[in-house]
């Protein structure tokens, strides 16, 4: 144990699939040190991204809304260290806050609720989402489709569309396999919808300067998820991309390698610019690159939407 009269404390967020991947890191960590289950507590702490649900992140405030509660609780003291799902982690992280760990990625698909197909959808279908890049893929699939915000966990998504709010909607693979629901919805090929960056990735962080925990989380990182997932989020630096911008990349691992694919829609669905590029593991310049490249490439119009 790290510390002798307290048990370690993990932050999460206090949604269903938040406190499944918590209880995995408590897991790993358990498994990986020979600790009993009690020597972690998890921590539920709620987010202002968890508090707002009538309003879409870009407009509120970003992904800093799932991180800052937990920042200030990790900074406090009352945390040690936190879990995250890596989508949700801000671009640019503030200096004292590592990422120390990430589990093994799981599925980066997305999943089709609803209807078993894009296809199988009616005209002028209504599809809920509350996410940029998905909104984008889906009217480049169907023009003819309306998209309306859906946010919430899992389980108030599938509530909406069990109402009939909407013909359909997009979950992703990794949170639905997560919370024992794989059985829900049809799988999207990558070529179809290309993933958001980390997607399927779950992070721990802790503070820069304590050396203990990030010695600990050290022993459960994995490390082909941290290269790709760090070289997808090195793609958004170089686009300066916000919650307001249609971005998907993933990195495959090929032994000392990676193949990297990225792309950026334009809301429409009418403009979508794709690289793709092998590059050496940990070369986060490089991902950069490919990031402005894909702007270069762009035209004036879908440029500005990654204009801060």
């Amino acid at each position: 144990m790290l510390f002798t009269d307290r048990p370690l404390r993990l932050g999460t967020r206090g949604s269903p699939l938040a406190l499944a991947q918590a209880r995995l890191t408590v897991q790993a960590l358990c498994a990986a040190h020979g600790w009993a289950q009690d020597a972690i507590e998890i921590v539920t702490v709620q987010t202002s991204g968890d508090r707002i649900q009538d309003r879409a992140l870009a407009e509120i405030g970003g992904k800093a809304l799932w991180t800052k509660e937990l920042d200030r609780a990790l900074v406090a003291g009352e945390i040690d260290f936190s879990v995250h799902s890596m989508k949700d982690v801000e671009t640019v992280r503030p200096e004292a806050f590592r990422i120390a760990a990430m589990l093994p990625r799981a599925d980066v698909r997305d999943k089709l609720v609803g209807v078993e197909h894009f296809d199988a959808l009616p005209a002028n279908p209504l599809v809920g989402t509350s996410s940029p890049r998905r909104a984008a893929q889906v009217k480049r699939l169907r023009p003819d489709a309306t998209i309306t915000l859906f946010r919430g966990n899992v389980a108030t998504r599938l509530a909406k569309l069990a109402a009939g709010d909407v013909h359909a909607t997009l979950l992703a693979a990794a949170g639905l396999d997560r919370l024992d629901q794989s059985a829900v919805g049809t799988t999207i090929p990558i070529d179809m919808m290309l993933p958001a960056p980390s997607q399927g990735a779950v992070g721990i962080e802790a503070l820069a300067d304590n050396a203990p925990v990030l010695e600990a989380l050290a022993a459960i990182n994995d490390s082909d998820t941290h290269d790709a997932v760090m070289a997808e989020r090195a793609v958004l630096r170089g686009l300066g991309g916000t919650c307001h911008s249609p971005i998907a990349a993933l990195a495959l691992v090929e032994g000392d390698a990676l193949f990297l694919r990225a792309e950026i829609i334009s809301p429409d669905g009418t403009e979508t610019v794709r690289e793709e590029a092998r590059l050496a593991r940990g070369d986060e310049a490089m991902a950069q690159t490919i990031g402005r490249t894909l702007l270069d490439r762009a035209s004036p119009a879908l440029r500005t939407l990654f204009e801060a």
